[in-house]
């Protein structure tokens, strides 16, 4: 059996939380006791776009602009998988 040749997906769950990781660790002390939380929700909020195959960057700012007019009713529509239905992923941007 060639399972030497074949990916792990242990492996590809650690290469793919690696970067959250490293990032958690250098950010432990920084801030007040609320910082750890709020970069989590960065964090996670970052993760979700790359999963979708979003910029991150671009979610952000967009959602950080239209955030201060929007009711606690209406933040459903920017999560990245909402806002993903309306914009075209990485992939196909940068073939086009």
């Amino acid at each position: 059996m060639d399972w030497h040749r074949k990916v792990n997906p242990v492996n590809l769950v650690e290469n793919a939380i690696r970067p959250t990781a490293v990032g958690k660790k250098n950010w432990l002390f920084v801030g007040d006791a609320d910082a750890g939380q709020r970069s989590a929700i960065i964090y996670t909020l970052i993760e979700s776009c790359r999963r979708r195959g979003l910029d991150p960057y671009a979610y952000l700012r967009e959602v950080l602009t239209r955030l201060p007019n929007m009711t606690n009713r209406q933040t459903h529509e920017v999560t990245p998988q909402a806002w993903s239905k309306t914009r075209k992923p990485l992939q196909r941007q940068a073939a086009s």
